[in-house]
Protein backbone atom coordinates (compact mmCIF):
# COMPACT_ATOMS: atom_id res chain seq x y z
CA UNK A 1 0.00 0.00 0.00
CA UNK A 2 2.85 2.38 0.85
CA UNK A 3 4.60 1.61 -2.47
CA UNK A 4 1.41 2.37 -4.36
CA UNK A 5 0.93 5.67 -2.55
CA UNK A 6 4.54 6.60 -3.28
CA UNK A 7 4.06 5.74 -6.96
CA UNK A 8 0.87 7.85 -7.12
CA UNK A 9 2.64 10.77 -5.48
CA UNK A 10 5.56 10.51 -7.94
CA UNK A 11 3.12 10.33 -10.84
CA UNK A 12 1.28 13.42 -9.56
CA UNK A 13 4.57 15.32 -9.19
CA UNK A 14 5.58 14.33 -12.73
CA UNK A 15 2.20 15.51 -14.03
CA UNK A 16 2.63 18.86 -12.33
CA UNK A 17 6.16 19.19 -13.75
CA UNK A 18 4.94 18.32 -17.24
CA UNK A 19 2.17 20.91 -17.00
CA UNK A 20 4.62 23.54 -15.81
CA UNK A 21 7.00 22.73 -18.70
CA UNK A 22 4.11 22.91 -21.16
CA UNK A 23 3.09 26.28 -19.70
CA UNK A 24 6.62 27.63 -20.11
CA UNK A 25 6.70 26.44 -23.70
CA UNK A 26 3.38 28.17 -24.41
CA UNK A 27 4.70 31.34 -22.83
CA UNK A 28 7.83 31.22 -24.99
CA UNK A 29 5.75 30.62 -28.11
CA UNK A 30 3.61 33.64 -27.27
CA UNK A 31 6.74 35.77 -26.86
CA UNK A 32 8.11 34.77 -30.26
CA UNK A 33 6.73 36.96 -33.09
CA UNK A 34 4.52 34.89 -35.38
CA UNK A 35 4.12 37.08 -38.44
CA UNK A 36 6.84 37.56 -41.03
CA UNK A 37 6.49 41.30 -40.64
CA UNK A 38 7.06 41.16 -36.88
CA UNK A 39 9.97 38.73 -37.16
CA UNK A 40 11.67 40.83 -39.83
CA UNK A 41 11.21 44.00 -37.77
CA UNK A 42 12.49 42.34 -34.61
CA UNK A 43 15.52 40.87 -36.38
CA UNK A 44 16.42 44.11 -38.14
CA UNK A 45 15.99 46.14 -34.97
CA UNK A 46 18.07 43.73 -32.91
CA UNK A 47 20.88 43.71 -35.47
CA UNK A 48 20.90 47.50 -35.75
CA UNK A 49 20.77 47.91 -31.95
CA UNK A 50 23.73 45.57 -31.47
CA UNK A 51 25.67 47.24 -34.26
CA UNK A 52 24.99 50.74 -32.95
CA UNK A 53 25.77 49.71 -29.38
CA UNK A 54 29.11 48.25 -30.40
CA UNK A 55 29.85 51.28 -32.55
CA UNK A 56 28.98 53.63 -29.66
CA UNK A 57 31.31 51.79 -27.28
CA UNK A 58 34.08 51.83 -29.85
CA UNK A 59 33.48 55.56 -30.52
CA UNK A 60 33.65 56.44 -26.81
CA UNK A 61 36.82 54.39 -26.42
CA UNK A 62 38.49 56.06 -29.42
CA UNK A 63 37.37 59.53 -28.25
CA UNK A 64 38.74 58.96 -24.76
CA UNK A 65 42.02 57.61 -26.13
CA UNK A 66 42.48 60.55 -28.51
CA UNK A 67 41.68 63.19 -25.88
CA UNK A 68 43.90 61.49 -23.33
CA UNK A 69 46.70 61.41 -25.89
CA UNK A 70 46.24 65.15 -26.47
CA UNK A 71 46.42 65.79 -22.72
CA UNK A 72 49.52 63.64 -22.52
CA UNK A 73 51.14 65.61 -25.32
CA UNK A 74 50.24 68.89 -23.58
CA UNK A 75 51.93 67.73 -20.38
CA UNK A 76 54.99 66.62 -22.39
CA UNK A 77 55.27 70.04 -23.99
CA UNK A 78 55.01 71.73 -20.58
CA UNK A 79 57.67 69.50 -19.06
CA UNK A 80 59.96 69.93 -22.06
CA UNK A 81 59.67 73.74 -21.86
CA UNK A 82 60.56 73.84 -18.12
CA UNK A 83 63.32 71.28 -18.63
CA UNK A 84 64.88 73.52 -21.28
CA UNK A 85 64.75 76.44 -18.83
CA UNK A 86 66.30 74.38 -16.03
CA UNK A 87 69.11 73.25 -18.32
CA UNK A 88 70.07 76.83 -19.21
CA UNK A 89 69.64 78.72 -15.93
CA UNK A 90 68.82 78.61 -12.22
CA UNK A 91 65.08 78.20 -11.71
CA UNK A 92 63.23 80.64 -9.47
CA UNK A 93 60.95 79.11 -6.83
CA UNK A 94 57.91 80.32 -8.76
CA UNK A 95 58.01 79.47 -12.47
CA UNK A 96 55.97 81.69 -14.71
CA UNK A 97 54.71 81.14 -18.20
CA UNK A 98 54.88 77.34 -18.83
CA UNK A 99 51.16 77.27 -19.49
CA UNK A 100 50.33 74.52 -17.02
CA UNK A 101 50.98 72.92 -13.64
CA UNK A 102 54.70 72.09 -13.18
CA UNK A 103 56.84 71.03 -10.21
CA UNK A 104 60.62 70.68 -10.19
CA UNK A 105 62.39 68.56 -7.53
CA UNK A 106 66.03 67.76 -6.98
CA UNK A 107 67.67 64.37 -6.55
CA UNK A 108 66.71 64.27 -2.84
CA UNK A 109 63.03 64.90 -3.60
CA UNK A 110 63.06 68.47 -2.33
CA UNK A 111 60.82 70.87 -4.17
CA UNK A 112 62.91 73.37 -6.12
CA UNK A 113 60.34 75.27 -8.15
CA UNK A 114 56.66 75.24 -9.02
CA UNK A 115 54.08 77.11 -11.05
CA UNK A 116 51.81 79.66 -9.33
CA UNK A 117 48.77 77.34 -9.41
CA UNK A 118 50.67 74.75 -7.33
CA UNK A 119 52.48 77.15 -5.00
CA UNK A 120 51.45 76.98 -1.34
CA UNK A 121 52.94 75.60 1.80
CA UNK A 122 56.20 74.31 0.28
CA UNK A 123 57.76 73.28 3.56
CA UNK A 124 60.49 74.72 5.78
CA UNK A 125 63.29 73.47 3.51
CA UNK A 126 61.89 74.97 0.34
CA UNK A 127 64.34 77.51 -1.20
CA UNK A 128 61.87 80.32 -1.54
CA UNK A 129 63.38 83.81 -1.33
CA UNK A 130 61.57 86.22 1.02
CA UNK A 131 60.89 88.64 -1.80
CA UNK A 132 58.89 86.06 -3.78
CA UNK A 133 55.23 86.32 -2.82
CA UNK A 134 53.39 83.00 -2.43
CA UNK A 135 49.66 82.33 -2.73
CA UNK A 136 47.81 82.05 0.52
CA UNK A 137 46.21 78.86 1.80
CA UNK A 138 44.11 76.72 1.26
CA UNK A 139 46.58 75.59 -1.48
CA UNK A 140 49.00 72.91 -0.39
CA UNK A 141 51.61 70.68 -1.91
CA UNK A 142 50.27 67.89 -4.13
CA UNK A 143 51.43 64.29 -4.08
CA UNK A 144 51.84 61.91 -7.05
CA UNK A 145 50.24 58.47 -6.96
CA UNK A 146 51.65 55.30 -8.50
CA UNK A 147 49.90 55.81 -11.85
CA UNK A 148 51.26 59.29 -12.35
CA UNK A 149 47.97 61.03 -11.55
CA UNK A 150 48.22 64.20 -9.48
CA UNK A 151 45.29 64.57 -7.09
CA UNK A 152 44.14 67.97 -5.87
CA UNK A 153 44.68 68.96 -2.32
CA UNK A 154 42.48 72.05 -2.37
CA UNK A 155 38.89 72.86 -3.19
CA UNK A 156 39.68 74.80 -6.39
CA UNK A 157 42.01 72.22 -7.99
CA UNK A 158 41.13 69.92 -10.93
CA UNK A 159 39.95 66.47 -9.84
CA UNK A 160 42.43 64.58 -12.07
CA UNK A 161 45.52 65.40 -14.05
CA UNK A 162 47.92 63.49 -16.31
CA UNK A 163 51.56 63.86 -15.10
CA UNK A 164 54.77 63.28 -17.05
CA UNK A 165 58.36 63.59 -15.80
CA UNK A 166 61.52 64.75 -17.54
CA UNK A 167 65.04 64.52 -16.01
CA UNK A 168 67.57 67.24 -16.78
CA UNK A 169 70.98 68.40 -15.51
CA UNK A 170 71.43 72.15 -15.21
CA UNK A 171 73.02 74.80 -12.98
CA UNK A 172 70.95 73.50 -10.03
CA UNK A 173 72.21 69.94 -10.56
CA UNK A 174 70.14 66.84 -11.35
CA UNK A 175 66.50 67.87 -11.50
CA UNK A 176 63.24 66.14 -12.33
CA UNK A 177 60.46 68.12 -13.92
CA UNK A 178 56.87 66.99 -13.32
CA UNK A 179 54.24 68.51 -15.64
CA UNK A 180 50.52 67.94 -15.18
CA UNK A 181 47.67 68.48 -17.64
CA UNK A 182 44.03 68.30 -16.57
CA UNK A 183 41.89 65.31 -17.59
CA UNK A 184 38.74 67.26 -16.87
CA UNK A 185 38.14 68.07 -20.54
CA UNK A 186 38.48 64.38 -21.37
CA UNK A 187 35.90 63.41 -18.78
CA UNK A 188 33.57 66.22 -19.83
CA UNK A 189 33.79 65.29 -23.49
CA UNK A 190 33.18 61.63 -22.63
CA UNK A 191 30.12 62.48 -20.55
CA UNK A 192 28.76 64.73 -23.29
CA UNK A 193 29.27 62.07 -25.98
CA UNK A 194 27.77 59.35 -23.78
CA UNK A 195 24.71 61.50 -23.06
CA UNK A 196 24.25 62.28 -26.74
CA UNK A 197 24.56 58.61 -27.67
CA UNK A 198 22.23 57.56 -24.85
CA UNK A 199 19.56 59.87 -26.28
CA UNK A 200 20.28 59.40 -29.99
CA UNK A 201 20.76 55.63 -30.20
CA UNK A 202 17.31 54.66 -28.84
CA UNK A 203 15.71 57.18 -31.17
CA UNK A 204 17.67 55.78 -34.11
CA UNK A 205 16.78 52.20 -33.19
CA UNK A 206 13.12 53.19 -32.90
CA UNK A 207 13.32 54.87 -36.29
CA UNK A 208 14.84 51.73 -37.82
CA UNK A 209 12.07 49.60 -36.28
CA UNK A 210 9.39 51.94 -37.63
CA UNK A 211 10.88 52.08 -41.11
CA UNK A 212 11.38 48.31 -41.20
CA UNK A 213 7.79 47.76 -40.05
CA UNK A 214 6.43 50.09 -42.72
CA UNK A 215 8.66 48.80 -45.53
CA UNK A 216 8.02 45.15 -44.65
CA UNK A 217 4.29 45.79 -44.49
CA UNK A 218 4.33 47.45 -47.89
CA UNK A 219 6.43 44.62 -49.34
CA UNK A 220 4.11 41.96 -47.89
CA UNK A 221 0.91 43.72 -48.92
CA UNK A 222 0.84 41.96 -52.34
CA UNK A 223 1.47 38.63 -50.58
CA UNK A 224 -1.55 39.23 -48.37
CA UNK A 225 -3.59 40.11 -51.47
CA UNK A 226 -2.47 36.86 -53.11
CA UNK A 227 -3.29 34.87 -49.97
CA UNK A 228 -6.75 36.36 -49.57
CA UNK A 229 -7.57 35.79 -53.25
CA UNK A 230 -6.38 32.19 -53.19
CA UNK A 231 -8.34 31.58 -49.97
CA UNK A 232 -11.56 32.57 -51.77
CA UNK A 233 -10.97 30.40 -54.85
CA UNK A 234 -12.96 27.17 -54.86
CA UNK A 235 -13.50 24.42 -57.37
CA UNK A 236 -16.40 26.36 -58.88
CA UNK A 237 -14.50 29.56 -59.69
CA UNK A 238 -11.09 28.42 -60.88
CA UNK A 239 -11.24 31.17 -63.49
CA UNK A 240 -10.22 33.74 -60.86
CA UNK A 241 -6.59 34.88 -60.75
CA UNK A 242 -4.44 36.60 -58.15
CA UNK A 243 -3.21 40.17 -58.75
CA UNK A 244 0.32 40.43 -60.17
CA UNK A 245 2.23 43.45 -58.79
CA UNK A 246 4.22 45.39 -61.43
CA UNK A 247 7.45 45.23 -59.42
CA UNK A 248 9.10 42.32 -61.19
CA UNK A 249 10.48 40.98 -57.91
CA UNK A 250 10.04 37.68 -56.06
CA UNK A 251 6.46 38.52 -55.08
CA UNK A 252 5.58 39.25 -58.70
CA UNK A 253 7.10 35.94 -59.78
CA UNK A 254 5.16 34.21 -57.01
CA UNK A 255 1.92 35.68 -58.31
CA UNK A 256 2.76 34.56 -61.86
CA UNK A 257 3.51 31.05 -60.59
CA UNK A 258 0.24 30.94 -58.63
CA UNK A 259 -1.69 32.03 -61.72
CA UNK A 260 0.08 29.37 -63.80
CA UNK A 261 -0.91 26.78 -61.21
CA UNK A 262 -4.49 28.02 -61.32
CA UNK A 263 -4.39 27.78 -65.12
CA UNK A 264 -3.37 24.15 -64.86
CA UNK A 265 -6.01 23.45 -62.23
CA UNK A 266 -8.69 25.09 -64.37
CA UNK A 267 -7.57 23.13 -67.41
CA UNK A 268 -7.56 19.91 -65.37
CA UNK A 269 -11.03 20.69 -64.04
CA UNK A 270 -12.35 21.38 -67.52
CA UNK A 271 -10.76 18.19 -68.83
CA UNK A 272 -12.28 16.23 -65.98
CA UNK A 273 -15.75 17.65 -66.55
CA UNK A 274 -15.45 17.09 -70.29
CA UNK A 275 -14.16 13.58 -69.67
CA UNK A 276 -17.09 12.76 -67.38
CA UNK A 277 -19.56 14.15 -69.89
CA UNK A 278 -18.00 12.26 -72.80
CA UNK A 279 -17.73 9.05 -70.79
CA UNK A 280 -21.38 9.33 -69.76
CA UNK A 281 -22.36 9.89 -73.38
CA UNK A 282 -20.31 6.92 -74.58
CA UNK A 283 -21.71 4.66 -71.89
CA UNK A 284 -25.27 5.77 -72.49
CA UNK A 285 -25.42 4.62 -76.12
CA UNK A 286 -24.45 0.92 -75.66
CA UNK A 287 -26.48 0.71 -72.46
CA UNK A 288 -29.55 2.08 -74.28
CA UNK A 289 -29.04 -0.34 -77.18
CA UNK A 290 -28.52 -3.24 -74.80
CA UNK A 291 -31.67 -2.33 -72.89
CA UNK A 292 -33.64 -2.09 -76.14
CA UNK A 293 -32.44 -5.53 -77.21
CA UNK A 294 -33.43 -7.05 -73.87
CA UNK A 295 -36.84 -5.40 -74.01
CA UNK A 296 -37.37 -6.75 -77.54
CA UNK A 297 -36.37 -10.22 -76.38
CA UNK A 298 -38.86 -10.03 -73.53
CA UNK A 299 -41.63 -8.62 -75.72
CA UNK A 300 -41.13 -11.21 -78.46
CA UNK A 301 -40.23 -14.53 -76.87
CA UNK A 302 -39.45 -16.12 -80.21
CA UNK A 303 -36.54 -18.57 -79.88
CA UNK A 304 -35.58 -17.92 -83.49
CA UNK A 305 -34.76 -14.26 -82.70
CA UNK A 306 -32.75 -14.98 -79.58
CA UNK A 307 -29.42 -15.90 -81.24
CA UNK A 308 -29.33 -12.62 -83.15
CA UNK A 309 -30.43 -10.59 -80.14
CA UNK A 310 -27.93 -12.33 -77.89
CA UNK A 311 -25.13 -11.75 -80.41
CA UNK A 312 -25.93 -8.05 -80.58
CA UNK A 313 -26.22 -7.85 -76.78
CA UNK A 314 -22.88 -9.61 -76.41
CA UNK A 315 -21.28 -7.17 -78.86
CA UNK A 316 -22.58 -4.21 -76.89
CA UNK A 317 -21.48 -5.83 -73.64
CA UNK A 318 -17.97 -6.27 -75.01
CA UNK A 319 -18.00 -2.65 -76.11
CA UNK A 320 -19.02 -1.61 -72.59
CA UNK A 321 -16.30 -3.78 -71.11
CA UNK A 322 -13.64 -2.32 -73.39
CA UNK A 323 -14.80 1.21 -72.63
CA UNK A 324 -14.74 0.54 -68.87
CA UNK A 325 -11.24 -0.90 -69.20
CA UNK A 326 -10.06 2.19 -71.09
CA UNK A 327 -11.61 4.49 -68.52
CA UNK A 328 -9.92 2.64 -65.66
CA UNK A 329 -6.57 2.82 -67.47
CA UNK A 330 -6.97 6.55 -68.04
CA UNK A 331 -7.80 7.01 -64.36
CA UNK A 332 -4.58 5.20 -63.39
CA UNK A 333 -2.55 7.28 -65.84
CA UNK A 334 -4.05 10.52 -64.56
CA UNK A 335 -3.37 9.48 -60.97
CA UNK A 336 0.24 8.60 -61.89
CA UNK A 337 0.05 5.38 -59.89
CA UNK A 338 3.40 3.57 -59.75
CA UNK A 339 3.66 0.38 -61.80
CA UNK A 340 6.17 -2.42 -61.84
CA UNK A 341 8.86 -1.92 -64.49
CA UNK A 342 11.47 -4.24 -65.94
CA UNK A 343 14.11 -4.32 -68.65
CA UNK A 344 12.37 -5.44 -71.83
CA UNK A 345 13.51 -6.38 -75.34
CA UNK A 346 10.80 -4.70 -77.37
CA UNK A 347 11.61 -6.59 -80.54
CA UNK A 348 10.73 -9.85 -78.78
CA UNK A 349 7.71 -8.38 -76.95
CA UNK A 350 6.25 -6.74 -80.07
CA UNK A 351 6.85 -9.87 -82.15
CA UNK A 352 4.83 -11.91 -79.66
CA UNK A 353 2.03 -9.30 -79.65
CA UNK A 354 1.81 -9.22 -83.46
CA UNK A 355 1.96 -13.00 -83.78
CA UNK A 356 -1.07 -13.27 -81.50
CA UNK A 357 -3.18 -11.07 -83.83
CA UNK A 358 -4.71 -13.77 -86.01
CA UNK A 359 -8.07 -12.17 -86.84
CA UNK A 360 -6.92 -8.81 -88.22
CA UNK A 361 -8.88 -7.38 -91.12
CA UNK A 362 -5.63 -6.27 -92.81
CA UNK A 363 -2.35 -8.17 -92.50
CA UNK A 364 0.46 -6.51 -90.55
CA UNK A 365 4.02 -6.43 -91.89
CA UNK A 366 6.65 -5.90 -89.19
CA UNK A 367 10.34 -4.91 -89.24
CA UNK A 368 11.73 -5.12 -85.71
CA UNK A 369 15.36 -4.21 -85.01
CA UNK A 370 17.33 -6.32 -82.55
CA UNK A 371 18.62 -4.91 -79.28
CA UNK A 372 15.76 -2.43 -78.70
CA UNK A 373 15.80 -2.51 -74.91
CA UNK A 374 13.67 -0.28 -72.72
CA UNK A 375 12.80 -0.02 -69.04
CA UNK A 376 9.04 -0.08 -68.65
CA UNK A 377 5.82 -1.96 -67.99
CA UNK A 378 5.18 -5.01 -70.15
CA UNK A 379 1.41 -4.53 -69.95
CA UNK A 380 1.46 -0.85 -70.83
CA UNK A 381 3.94 -1.18 -73.70
CA UNK A 382 1.85 -4.02 -75.09
CA UNK A 383 -1.19 -1.76 -74.86
CA UNK A 384 0.73 1.04 -76.64
CA UNK A 385 1.45 -1.15 -79.68
CA UNK A 386 -2.04 -2.67 -79.60
CA UNK A 387 -3.77 0.72 -79.67
CA UNK A 388 -1.61 1.97 -82.56
CA UNK A 389 -2.19 -1.18 -84.61
CA UNK A 390 -5.93 -1.19 -83.81
CA UNK A 391 -6.18 2.41 -85.01
CA UNK A 392 -4.32 1.56 -88.21
CA UNK A 393 -6.51 -1.53 -88.77
CA UNK A 394 -9.64 0.59 -88.36
CA UNK A 395 -8.74 2.91 -91.27
CA UNK A 396 -6.28 0.92 -93.46
CA UNK A 397 -7.29 -0.10 -96.97
CA UNK A 398 -4.90 -3.01 -97.60
CA UNK A 399 -1.66 -2.57 -95.64
CA UNK A 400 -0.42 -1.94 -92.09
CA UNK A 401 3.31 -1.66 -91.41
CA UNK A 402 5.10 -1.73 -88.03
CA UNK A 403 8.76 -0.70 -87.84
CA UNK A 404 10.97 -0.73 -84.74
CA UNK A 405 14.42 0.89 -84.99
CA UNK A 406 17.14 2.40 -82.80
CA UNK A 407 18.38 5.95 -83.37
CA UNK A 408 21.18 7.28 -81.15
CA UNK A 409 19.93 6.91 -77.57
CA UNK A 410 16.23 6.38 -78.29
CA UNK A 411 13.93 3.76 -79.71
CA UNK A 412 11.60 4.63 -82.60
CA UNK A 413 8.31 2.82 -83.21
CA UNK A 414 6.42 3.63 -86.43
CA UNK A 415 2.97 2.36 -87.37
CA UNK A 416 1.86 3.19 -90.93
CA UNK A 417 -1.29 2.44 -92.91
CA UNK A 418 -2.62 3.22 -96.40
CA UNK A 419 -5.92 4.67 -95.27
CA UNK A 420 -7.26 8.21 -95.73
CA UNK A 421 -4.63 9.64 -93.40
CA UNK A 422 -4.97 12.41 -90.82
CA UNK A 423 -5.34 16.02 -92.01
CA UNK A 424 -2.66 18.35 -90.73
CA UNK A 425 -5.05 20.58 -88.70
CA UNK A 426 -6.27 17.48 -86.81
CA UNK A 427 -2.89 15.93 -86.00
CA UNK A 428 -3.00 17.13 -82.41
CA UNK A 429 -6.75 16.87 -81.94
CA UNK A 430 -6.71 13.11 -82.58
CA UNK A 431 -4.87 12.67 -79.26
CA UNK A 432 -7.70 14.29 -77.30
CA UNK A 433 -10.02 11.94 -75.47
CA UNK A 434 -13.24 10.86 -77.19
CA UNK A 435 -12.16 12.52 -80.45
CA UNK A 436 -13.30 10.93 -83.72
CA UNK A 437 -12.52 12.42 -87.11
CA UNK A 438 -15.14 10.16 -88.73
CA UNK A 439 -17.67 9.73 -85.94
CA UNK A 440 -20.12 7.46 -87.78
CA UNK A 441 -17.42 5.07 -89.03
CA UNK A 442 -15.69 4.97 -85.65
CA UNK A 443 -18.89 4.07 -83.83
CA UNK A 444 -19.63 1.39 -86.40
CA UNK A 445 -16.18 -0.13 -85.87
CA UNK A 446 -16.50 0.08 -82.10
CA UNK A 447 -14.09 2.93 -81.47
CA UNK A 448 -14.66 5.28 -78.54
CA UNK A 449 -11.99 7.82 -79.44
CA UNK A 450 -9.68 6.83 -76.59
CA UNK A 451 -7.08 4.67 -78.35
CA UNK A 452 -4.62 7.36 -79.44
CA UNK A 453 -5.14 9.39 -76.25
CA UNK A 454 -4.21 6.34 -74.16
CA UNK A 455 -1.27 5.57 -76.44
CA UNK A 456 0.19 9.08 -76.01
CA UNK A 457 -0.28 8.93 -72.23
CA UNK A 458 1.49 5.56 -72.15
CA UNK A 459 4.39 6.89 -74.21
CA UNK A 460 4.74 9.97 -72.00
CA UNK A 461 4.56 7.79 -68.88
CA UNK A 462 7.68 6.00 -70.17
CA UNK A 463 9.46 9.31 -70.83
CA UNK A 464 8.74 9.32 -74.57
CA UNK A 465 6.55 11.03 -77.15
CA UNK A 466 3.92 10.11 -79.73
CA UNK A 467 3.15 12.29 -82.76
CA UNK A 468 1.58 12.12 -86.19
CA UNK A 469 4.25 12.44 -88.90
CA UNK A 470 4.09 13.11 -92.62
CA UNK A 471 3.23 10.16 -94.87
CA UNK A 472 2.43 10.26 -98.58
CA UNK A 473 -0.23 7.55 -98.40
CA UNK A 474 -2.24 7.17 -95.21
CA UNK A 475 -1.34 7.84 -91.60
CA UNK A 476 2.06 7.52 -89.90
CA UNK A 477 2.33 7.57 -86.11
CA UNK A 478 5.80 7.76 -84.53
CA UNK A 479 6.54 6.91 -80.89
CA UNK A 480 9.97 7.60 -79.39
CA UNK A 481 11.11 5.99 -76.12
CA UNK A 482 14.44 6.32 -74.29
CA UNK A 483 16.73 3.33 -74.50
CA UNK A 484 17.63 1.56 -71.27
CA UNK A 485 21.22 0.89 -72.42
CA UNK A 486 23.44 0.41 -75.44
CA UNK A 487 21.94 -1.74 -78.21
CA UNK A 488 22.63 -5.42 -77.77
CA UNK A 489 24.73 -7.14 -80.42
CA UNK A 490 22.86 -9.60 -82.60
CA UNK A 491 24.04 -13.19 -82.22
Amino acid sequence: MADRAEADRAKAEQTVADRAAAGRKRTLRRLVPRSVRARATFAATAVVALALGGTALALLSVLHANLARDVQQTAVRQASKVAAMAERQHLPPIIGGPGGSVQVVDSTGRLVATTPDLAGELGADAPVPPEVPLPAPPYKRRLLDGEGTLYAGGPTDDPRQRVVSVSVTGPDGQLTVYAAASLGTVDAAGRTAAAALAVGLPLLVALVALVTWRVTGRALRPVEAIRSEVAEITGHDLHRRVPVPPTGDEVSRLAVTVNSTLDRLEDAGQRQRRFIADASHELRSPIAVLRTQLEVALAHPDPELWPELLADALQDTVRLQDLATDLLLLARLDAADPVATQLLDLDVLFADVLDARIADRVPVRAELADGARVLGSRTWLTRLLTNLVDNAQRYAASRVEVELSVEADELVLEVRDDGPGIPEPDRERVFERFTRLDDARSRELGGAGLGLAIARDLAEHHGGTLVVAEHPHGARLVARLPLAGPPAQAS
